[in-house]
């Protein structure tokens, strides 16, 4: 069989098929049992029998017996060359059909880099590209891919700050469809280390370049793109754009715009010895559709290496400049786009900046109390890749450290890897989070040692950090209290009805506040404006649209005053002056009629306008929900992964009652998953998916938006709302139900949700029956939790389907992202939804 397989693999038109088909002959003689000369006798008495038949006067019979075998003979030779003659023009002969490319680098130790390695047509470029090549050559030429192997290119020799020089360089294989596996990445690049490692022996090995060592720890072999191939390998290619900083600290101008036609634009940066290139973008100008048509990358390396990605961008940041850097003295961009119209734009710069070690010891002289900052490496710039920063600390007892984040936070590391770097503080391994709110690091201990290590998969946004001495006893002056997230807060914030502490420490586990119900004392937020009168008199909803100082349990108007009503969006009474309160609220309605749902039941056709089914390369796997004509709101964890966060597989089904005959369709063009998403605890699971098409206006009844709440937006605990969904009925199920399911669940008290699963954070709520069986289950991720207003009748998209443990458990109610939450994250991707929903 390993015969055979090796016939099989064979494509270069030199190799002799005729070989295949003796040894595929042999194979089936053995197969058979029977042997070659058994085979042959048949044909031997056939041969005798004709020739006699011939010698008894059938000569005319013969002669065209005869003309019919030769003319049978010569037609399919006609179809054997033609057979081959295409075989070759189409398959053998075109090495791009089934080729293979492989991006890669190593070091050349203890060998000095001369400025002339910098220009392609030089001889001593040319001359170690060669020796080079050879090794190559000759590595993979005597390898497992003999036969794959076609060729190998030197795309760039450079200097870098380790000293030697460094390689870029291609491989090429051609490798027929069904052997596609056989060349993958690791054995590849296993091949190539192997020989190196055998050389550190025997110096004789081909492995060692001609006697240029090569350093074992830098190789480099990734798959990479036909198109980054003929881009930056082939000599005729006008699509690298080369540029390099002379002098330190001196932008050079990198810019480059066009309206029309496809772009596949290459910036190679390079920098002075001993420096590393800090690059900052002022505009850039792509299509955001999760780089489906347009991207930007930014690689560490003269060459477009995967594992050396700095960043990916999809669309256009938030906010400009925004800046990268680089490990080593080279960086090379990549623009493309393969939209022939509309503009596409970068600005930006580049300097060289010198590498820095960043290490420090600060001390507390003299019992004087400790100030200042600590960022990451290179702050603002987003830090590189595998970069470290260390801190030493002493103050004098009682005093410890406390390091105020702006927008992070440390969470001690479990046994997942930290996926945007980990630090370690006094011999304990913590993992840093991006989050939107500030917290507080304590470090109870007089001598603190802080190390800080980057990740090494993707450069990540800077971070800074207040350090300040504090007394261990007393972490917060008198009459204050210390939130879970480190801050310090006044003791009157406590059970205020306000998130203060960014993580509801100071408003979980209180007490339900006693009702005053006179006119000369105010009333507490829990119940003062909800749209419910908890006073007889009616007290507690008095002057809730006056104008108060704005919190986050205020209504915003459009014209920036607050109001203490809460529900203030959308219930069909005007409370802002400017009435933006009422604008834009044609959502939420649906027919009135007299699931992951465990415990539900059929919904009725059109009961649900604005639920959505969001199919995966053809099949059921989340739900969704309509906000506008363009986009639905889903679970984030919907879509992790390079393969789930590509948009084209996707397929949104809108006015859907039974799986399969949704009233429109529509591919997704972008998915947004929110960039604080956390994969482990599902914090921030939320995301925005914009269609392709736009739904129609008709028919209006079975697809309609749901109305999304403001900030304010409170739904009271015990109030009943919905889930709905395709997803299992039953934990343990092994079939989806086919008509939409819905089931009625509780709002359950933040407090009792903290006492179920521990992991709750203000962006997640928990529904359902703390006895069980009614639960979103395994299908429903992503898929709407709706509740009524009772003043106005609107649904709003309370609640996500998000995770829990299990389905319908007792005491394990559904968890759910909370939607209010992010009013203004959906307000700032969305046109088309009104700036007026509370956002403060």
């Amino acid at each position: 069989m390993a015969e055979n397989k090796d016939c099989e693999q064979s494509t270069k038109p030199e190799d002799d098929p005729g070989v295949c088909v003796s040894e595929i002959s042999v194979y089936m003689n053995n197969v058979d049992g029977i042997s070659p000369v058994k085979r042959k006798s048949p044909r031997i008495t056939t041969k005798s029998k004709f020739l006699q038949k011939c010698r008894f006067g059938e000569m005319t019979e013969c002669f065209f017996i005869n003309k019919k075998i030769i003319l049978l003979t010569l037609l399919l030779l006609v179809i054997v060359i033609i057979t081959w003659t295409l075989l070759w023009v189409f398959v053998l002969r075109s090495p791009n059909n089934n080729a293979l490319y492989f991006a890669g680098l190593f070091r050349i130790a203890d060998v000095e880099f001369i400025p002339e390695y910098r220009r392609k047509d030089s001889p001593e470029f040319l001359y170690m590209a060669d020796r080079v090549q050879q090794v190559i050559n000759n590595v993979y030429g005597k390898s497992l891919f003999s036969k794959l192997y076609k060729q190998s290119t030197i795309s760039d020799l450079s200097d870098n700050n380790y000293g030697g020089v460094l390689v870029h360089f291609w491989i090429v294989f051609v490798v027929p469809n069904m052997k596609t596996l056989f060349a993958c990445e690791d054995c590849v690049s296993a091949v190539l280390k192997d020989s190196i490692q055998t050389s550190l022996v025997n110096r004789t090995s081909i492995g060692y370049l001609l006697g240029l060592p090569v350093d074992m720890d830098s190789i480099v072999v990734n798959v990479g793109l036909r198109s980054d191939y003929f881009a930056t390998a082939t000599t005729d290619s006008n699509s690298v754009i080369a540029k390099h900083a002379e002098q330190s600290g001196v932008p050079v101008a990198l810019n480059f715009s066009t309206s029309t036609g496809r772009v596949n634009c290459h910036f190679k940066l390079t920098s002075l010895l001993g420096h590393i290139i800090r690059l900052s973008l002022t505009a850039l100008q792509i299509e955001p559709d999760n780089c489906v048509t347009d991207s930007l990358h930014i690689y560490d390396s003269l060459m477009p290496i995967r594992s050396r990605n700095l960043y990916r961008a999809c669309e256009s940041f938030g906010s400009f400049p925004v800046s990268f850097v680089s490990t080593g003295n080279g960086m090379f961009l990549s623009l493309k786009s393969l939209r022939v119209h509309g503009k596409k734009e970068i600005k930006g710069y580049f300097e060289a900046i010198p590498k820095k070690k960043f290490e420090n010891t600060i001390l507390s002289m003299d019992g004087m109390r400790l100030e200042g900052n600590i960022t990451s490496p290179y702050y603002p710039s987003y830090y590189p890749l595998k970069c470290s920063s260390t801190w030493i600390f002493k103050t004098s007892t009682p005093f410890g450290l406390a390091l105020k984040f702006q927008n992070y936070t440390l969470k001690e590391k479990g046994f997942e890897p930290c996926d945007h770097g980990w630090w370690k503080i006094n011999e304990k391994m913590y993992c840093g989070y991006q989050i939107d709110y500030q917290t507080v690091f304590h470090i109870a201990n007089f001598l603190v040692s802080i190390t800080f290590q980057c990740s090494g998969k993707q450069s990540s946004k800077a971070f800074l950090a207040e350090y300040s001495s504090y007394n261990i006893s007393q972490p917060c002056p008198n009459g204050y209290y210390v939130c879970s997230t480190g801050l310090c807060i006044r003791q009157s914030q406590r059970c205020d009805g306000s998130d203060d502490c960014f993580d509801e420490s100071d408003e979980v586990f209180c007490s339900l506040p006693p009702k005053v119900c006179n006119t000369s004392s105010p009333h507490h937020h829990y119940f003062s404006c909800d749209g419910v009168k908890d006073c007889e008199n009616g007290t507690d909803e008095l002057n809730c649209t006056d104008s108060v100082p704005c919190t986050n349990i205020t209504y915003k108007c459009k014209n920036n005053v607050c109001i203490q009503k809460k529900n203030a969006k959308c219930d069909g009474t005007i409370d802002c002056l400017d009435g933006s309160d009422e604008m834009s609220c044609d959502c939420g309605n649906k027919i009135r009629h007299g699931s992951r749902i465990v415990g539900g039941s059929n919904a009725k056709d059109g009961e649900w306008p604005w639920q959505v089914s969001l199919h995966f390369s053809g099949s059921p796997y989340c739900g969704a929900s309509v906000i506008t004509k363009e986009w639905l709101l889903s679970a984030g964890h919907c879509f992790q992964g390079e393969k789930m966060s590509d948009p084209r597989p996707w397929i949104a089904h809108l006015g859907m009652h039974t799986q399969g005959n949704a009233k429109f369709k529509s591919e997704l063009k972008r998915i947004l998953v929110h960039e604080y998403y956390n994969g482990r605890n599902f914090d921030y699971d939320i995301s925005l998916l914009k269609l392709k098409t736009p739904w129609p206006d008709r028919p209006t009844a079975t697809i309609q938006p749901i109305c999304v709440p403001s900030l304010a937006q409170m739904v009271p605990n015990g109030e009943r709302c919905w889930v709905t969904g395709w997803g299992q009925k039953q934990e343990r199920g092994n079939s989806d139900p086919t008509v939409l399911q819905q089931a009625e669940v509780e709002i359950i008290n933040q407090s009792l949700c903290r006492s179920a699963y521990g992991l709750i954070t203000p962006r997640m709520m928990c529904a359902g029956l703390l006895s069980g069986k009614r639960d979103a289950c395994r299908g429903d991720s992503g898929g709407p939790l709706s509740c009524q207003e009772k003043v106005g009748g609107r649904w709003f998209l309370t609640g996500i389907v998000s995770w829990g443990h299990g389905c319908g458990r007792p005491h394990f109610p559904g968890v759910y992202t909370r939607v209010s939450k992010f009013a203004t994250w959906i307000q700032q991707h969305v046109s088309a939804l009104p700036k007026t929903d509370g956002v403060t």
